[in-house]
């Protein structure tokens, strides 16, 4: 069984590799649920957007682990910032969860028009409360990171799409001296990576798939984790397996991963924050 390392120096101690559930619904989202756990996996990241709360919950009861051996996030959707619908909606997912706490609650994405004091007190509040363990932001630019931290929030963790042909060094460079764990979702660009020739070239060259090379180059670095989406058993352990692979990338093979494209994003709704700010 696989054993899969916490990312040190944060905020909370979460897992640098978990699943990603989004689009894991219906009895193939739990069955997808129950394999990971099965294999080791021991992060889950899911959110009321998603509508497979209720099937996460009841994946994790399957297993037969413990609560407290599973690192569980969710996430409140923008259009539900104000302070009431917030706790409402934190409400929802536990009751779908099937648990009486979130080790991770973040905001989904921000909203222009959000009332930010009121979210970081509500997000606190949460915390307080025991409801989360700790809260964080996704989808967040590094402008309001830096809101966020003049209004004296500590946000645990801050996810955002990263992969091997997107930087996100600014909020890197953010993130990593304060102990905010940066969570990448789409680390491999939604399956696109597979074909890029240089990860696939490293990949050949010590014997794993250019995808197990893309994952274990944002594993490598300080702080960063990945939760790629993964329903397939067979897909579960391949990622699994580029654990392996982390301290056998070497200093070209950075280099060379370092050196490609950094400007390919595919995640981009047309309610989305100034990337640039």
């Amino acid at each position: 069984m696989a054993s899969i390392p916490n990312a040190t120096s944060a905020r909370i101690d979460i897992p640098k590799l978990g699943l990603g559930t989004w689009k894991l619904s219906g009895a193939e989202g739990q069955a997808s649920v129950e394999s990971a756990l099965a294999l080791g996996y021991r992060a889950l990241d899911t959110a009321d957007r998603y509508a497979n709360e209720t099937e996460v919950g009841a994946g994790m009861a399957a297993s037969g682990l413990a609560r407290g051996d599973i690192f569980l996030t969710s996430k409140v959707w923008w259009e539900n910032l104000a302070p009431e619908a917030i706790e409402r909606s934190l409400a929802g997912s536990l009751k779908k969860l099937g648990t009486d706490y979130l080790d991770l609650f973040l905001v989904h994405w921000p909203r222009p028009d959000m009332d930010l004091p009121a979210v970081v007190k509500t997000m606190q509040k949460a915390q307080d409360s025991g409801l989360v363990r700790r809260w964080g932001v996704s989808n967040f630019p590094l402008g309001l990171m830096q809101e966020v931290e003049a209004l004296g929030g500590q946000p645990a963790a801050l996810q955002v799409e990263y992969h091997a042909l997107l930087s996100q060094k600014k909020l890197l460079d953010f993130c990593q001296p304060r102990g905010i764990a940066l969570t990448a979702y789409s680390p491999l660009g939604q399956g696109a990576l597979a074909d890029q020739p240089v990860l696939a070239e490293i990949g050949r060259k010590h014997g794993f798939s250019g995808l197990q090379v893309a994952l274990a180059w944002l594993l490598k670095q300080e702080m960063v984790v990945a939760i790629p989406k993964a329903g397939r058993r067979e897909t579960q352990q391949g990622n699994l397996d580029a654990l392996a692979l982390i301290d056998r990338l070497d200093a070209a093979d950075i280099a060379a991963i370092d050196a490609l494209p950094k400007d390919w994003r595919r995640v981009n709704p047309d309610f989305a924050p100034d990337w640039n700010a």
